[in-house]
């Protein structure tokens, strides 16, 4: 990879690692499928004036956003809403594993003995991470949270199938489409919106900014540029240090406590994610997609 490519590769992991520390935040105030929805406003105002995308992948687009981002954020910040922000960051990581299975499965990629034991590993971070106490009555939010993980690496698949495209193109078609779904989604399942719009303060209205315009607009457009220029497994591995930002943030600002448990659970699934997606030079090399 080139030096500015990794550059960018470390700053959509910082960028998304603070977004779940904003998204906790944030939900104090705004139920988690409305704040999804104003985030994607935000990014379709910002991009699709400049990055409008073709016409001819409009039916694309709609399921990708429906899979990737309707669905996915609905989960996984339903999810997050009812767990701490450095646990849901680190049951997140489960998106590399059924990433590699999936790729696997759909698109015929190679898996190697060393990564089938990466995802075992990860899997078993995630069982004791489950079978932390403060989680036995909040289960169904962990769910959410993976369920979310497997819903993203879904996406994910679907988008390396379209070939390279331009990455804020592709996220500005995927939150022209994300908008309105996302607003349905709201109104089918939660209520009060008009009111949580009208009282919002200041800093809560900063938070949706930085969701729609750093976490979505410029982070998702870096991982768009990247996922089209490199092989998913090359990329993948920078996103280690998606956890990392978001424990850190969550125990300095949001006051958040690490159990021995979930620690240990949490460095089991991220050796886990390093074994699946660190590889050899040569073998990244094979895997890369053609220019």
């Amino acid at each position: 990879m080139k030096p500015l490519d990794i550059l960018m590769a470390i700053s959509v992991s910082v960028i998304w690692g603070m977004g779940f520390i904003i998204s906790k935040a944030a939900m104090s105030h705004f139920s988690p499928i409305l704040l999804m929805a104003l985030r994607f406003t935000c990014t379709a105002v910002c991009l699709c004036l400049v990055f409008r995308p073709p016409v001819r992948l409009f039916k694309n687009l709609f399921w990708i956003a429906l899979v990737s981002a309707a669905i996915q954020y609905s989960l996984t910040f339903n999810g997050l809403r009812g767990i701490d922000a450095s646990t849901a960051a680190l049951l997140v990581q489960l998106e590399v594993p059924f990433g590699l299975l999936l790729a696997w499965i759909l698109l015929g990629d190679r898996i190697r003995l060393k990564q089938i034991l990466g995802i075992c590993i990860s899997f078993i971070g995630a069982v004791l991470i489950l079978g932390e106490p403060r989680l036995n009555d909040r289960l169904v939010y962990a769910f959410m949270v993976i369920g979310g993980a497997f819903t993203w690496a879904v996406g994910q698949v679907m988008i390396k199938k379209m070939g390279e495209l331009n990455g804020f193109t592709l996220i500005s078609g995927v939150a022209l489409f994300a908008t309105p779904q996302l607003f349905i989604a709201s109104a089918l399942f939660e209520t009060g919106q008009m009111e949580q719009i009208a009282s919002a303060s200041m800093p809560e209205w900063l938070a949706v900014l930085y969701l729609g315009l750093v976490m979505t607009a410029l982070g998702y457009g870096l991982w768009y540029h990247l996922l089209g220029r490199y092989a998913i497994n090359q990329i993948m591995p920078f996103l280690l240090l998606l956890p990392v930002t978001s424990v850190v943030g969550g125990i300095l600002l949001l006051d958040e406590i690490l159990t021995v448990k979930v620690a240990v659970g949490g460095l089991l699934a991220i050796l886990g994610v390093a074994i699946i997606t660190i590889q050899k030079r040569e073998f990244a090399i094979l895997n890369s997609p053609p220019r």
